[in-house]
């Protein structure tokens, strides 16, 4: 197997992930502070905004998502589009 070294975050990174986490759920929009889900994990770039409850939907049931008919990829937008408006 290849070998997959976790490379250690980057500045920018770190500092994506705190607007990411200073926003509102992506998904039903509950207030910040919200977890950074990563869509690829080490991919810190590729992170949704999620609120703890939607963040446990994602790893089990999936209910919320389904109510709100979104999946990761609609959430991702709406996070882009909103550290894009706060920066």
């Amino acid at each position: 197997f290849p070998s997959h070294d976790i490379k250690a975050i980057t500045s920018a990174e770190r500092a994506h992930l705190q607007k990411v986490k200073n926003l509102p759920c992506s998904v039903c929009n509950a207030p910040p502070v919200c977890e950074a889900h990563h869509i690829k994990q080490q991919s810190h770039f590729t992170t949704v905004a999620l609120c703890k409850g939607c963040h446990n939907s994602l790893h089990g049931t999936k209910d919320i998502w389904r109510v709100y008919k979104m999946d990761e990829l609609d959430a991702l937008a709406v996070t882009i589009q909103r550290v894009i408006a706060n920066t």
